[in-house]
């Protein structure tokens, strides 16, 4: 007889992408697991759209609270993570449409690279790619880093995102091609789809 699987170690096993049924509406719990496994993550997008961590932080607790006091109008028809990360998004496109965001602040960090020394060159690489992914529109941007930093898939980033899932294979095709533009002066630029990562190649 196969052995039963608690609610519990089955959530332990839980991404971004799982069915939604991992969590019930409305349950402080499964809310504060939620924040625990997923806030990290959410976190990581804002940076790299703002290119401000603090800015990052602030929207990302906005964005909590906000689904916080929605959690019990909540419809499991989507990944709760997808959920959170589509008001996310959508707090962190008001913050640089209000305050006009020009400038990178801090570099993305540890984004599906290995842990290891500072190199000064792998540290200038991430600094230009943190520019480039400012200067792409927000959204486009959030489909990069979900993508290549997360994982997802295309009908988790048009969840996350709020668009068709038609559109988001387009808009992943024209972030890229704006990347490599920027990038293509110094860099190759390595845009795997097969594999959930972004990387600059030499």
């Amino acid at each position: 007889m196969a052995q039963r699987t608690t609610k519990a170690e089955a959530a332990e096993t839980t991404t971004a992408t799982d069915v939604a049924s991992a969590y019930e509406p409305g349950n402080e719990a499964d809310f504060e697991r939620l924040y625990q496994t997923s806030y990290g993550r959410i976190l990581g997008t804002l940076t790299a759209m703002l290119g401000d961590r603090a800015a990052a932080e602030d929207c990302c607790q906005d964005a909590f609270e906000r689904a916080y006091k929605k959690w019990s109008a909540w419809q499991p028809i989507a990944p709760a993570e997808a959920w959170v990360h589509r008001i996310a998004i959508n707090a962190a496109v008001s913050y640089r449409r209000k305050m006009k965001l020009r400038e990178v602040g801090e570099v993305i960090r540890r984004m599906g690279r290995p842990e290891g020394p500072p190199d000064p060159q792998d540290q200038i690489e991430r600094r230009d790619l943190a520019e480039a992914l400012a200067k792409l529109p927000p959204k486009q941007a959030a489909a990069i880093v979900l993508r290549h930093y997360h994982g997802y898939t295309n009908r988790a980033i048009a969840q996350a995102l709020g668009i068709p899932e038609r559109t988001v294979a387009s808009r992943l095709a024209i972030a890229k091609q704006r990347l490599r533009g920027m990038l293509s002066q110094s860099y190759g630029i390595q845009l795997d789809d097969e594999k959930p990562r972004l990387a600059i190649a030499d």
